[in-house]
């Protein structure tokens, strides 16, 4: 069985590729990074560590690489071959990604190739795979999309795995938390369900997607935000900051009381996977800079992501989200120079008032309900 994992970051390497590895697949990374090939091709083997007491570690041996740019002939012949195809490059570079792709389903079918090949976007994101196959798509003719539409199973996914911020100088080791969940929607897979022993197949990702993504990555910007409005530097303080901590819980407790009203999820089920996060977040091991978790802050205060989302769809169940409502002012109070995002985030701010600017990157009218709870925790300009 051959698997290609395009991305060979600190995901790919230290979550999908020992996944990957573990169920006994022929282990292919893709990467632009020339650093991070060179050293792959060099060595065929990295270790990852876990972040606990003990630090036990895993070598993950047999591994070989393609540089994306440099080998695409060589790259598309392996994806051709490939009973798998995962990712882990981040929302914003599916778009870049697919073309490859593409390239490797026509050439699967012009070569008479119709064993099944499975792709699986793991991103950050809900509905990853389906947004990878529109990129894809776009590439193909509607005959070429029938075609490999028969062989090509896309899977959306949901992954959740904390990777802290690596040390410099440690070359391919990647450190990682004990923690692992890799759920798969499995009526949209081809062929055989592939056998990997890490991997939850279910029926409907919805739920576990969205549970992940308002209780993890919600409860991650809470600590980010909140922790840098109260001048924490990591998560670490953050979770043993009073004020902090109790924002971090309050957030969670509204957003598991959505997912109980949405997806019947249980009480104490959802009071066990708070729990869970919760100290998953306060292993000292993973505590990350306040400014790394918190990046990005337009994308995350996007309609569709961990804040406005769980917040707009409470306040349409007729729940008042004063928790989330702070974590979005405190979103908005983001002021870090290194952070491209933050940077426009203040100049919108700026021009446009705190009210303007949650306005547009949220997608709402200036005046909705919870445009104006926000306004309530935010200071006079």
């Amino acid at each position: 069985m051959i698997a290609v994992q395009i991305g060979a970051g600190n995901i790919g390497r230290g979550f999908i590729g020992q996944v990957l590895s573990d169920a006994g697949y022929e282990l292919y990374f893709a990467d632009v990074n020339d650093s991070l090939i060179d050293q792959l091709k060099d060595k065929g083997e990295y270790v990852v560590e876990l972040a606990e007491d003990g630090a036990s570690a895993q070598t993950i041996s047999g591994v070989q690489a393609f540089h994306s740019a440099k080998e695409e002939d060589a790259l598309v012949q392996k994806l051709a071959e490939a009973d798998l195809i995962t990712t882990a490059v981040g929302p914003a570079v599916l778009k870049h990604v697919a073309p490859v792709i593409a390239k490797a389903l026509k050439q699967k079918a012009a070569e008479g190739n119709a064993s099944p090949v499975n792709i699986i976007a793991c991103e950050n994101m809900v509905a990853g795979t389906a947004e990878l196959r529109k990129y894809i798509w776009e590439q193909l003719t509607e005959d070429e999309k029938t075609e490999s539409g028969s062989f090509a199973g896309f899977a959306n996914a949901a992954v959740d795995r904390i990777v802290p911020n690596q040390p410099e100088g440690q070359g391919l080791k990647v450190v990682v938390e004990p923690f692992l969940e890799w759920a798969v929607e499995e009526p949209s897979l081809k062929g055989k369900t592939p056998d990997i022993p890490a991997v939850t197949y279910v029926d409907d990702l919805t739920p576990y997607i969205e549970r992940k993504l308002f209780t993890v990555n919600t409860g991650h910007a809470a600590l980010a935000y909140v922790g840098f409005l109260y001048g924490c530097e990591t998560t670490k303080e953050a979770m043993e900051h009073p004020e902090v901590s109790g924002a971090f819980e309050a957030a969670i407790r509204e957003t598991g009381r959505l997912l109980q009203i949405k997806h019947g999820f249980g009480e104490k089920e959802q009071n066990e996977y708070q729990a869970k996060i919760k100290g998953r977040f306060s292993n000292e091991y993973l505590s990350d800079p306040v400014t790394r978790v918190g990046r990005g802050p337009i994308r995350k205060l996007g309609p569709k992501d961990r804040l406005v989302r769980p917040a707009v769809e409470l306040q349409e169940a007729g729940e008042r989200p004063e928790a989330l409502a702070f974590v979005i002012a405190a979103a908005l109070q983001f002021n870090v120079t290194e952070d491209g995002e933050a940077v426009e985030l203040q100049n919108t701010i700026d021009r446009e008032g705190y009210k303007g600017a949650l306005s547009h990157y949220a997608e709402l009218p200036v005046h909705h309900p919870l445009v104006e709870l926000v306004a309530g925790y935010l200071p006079e300009q």
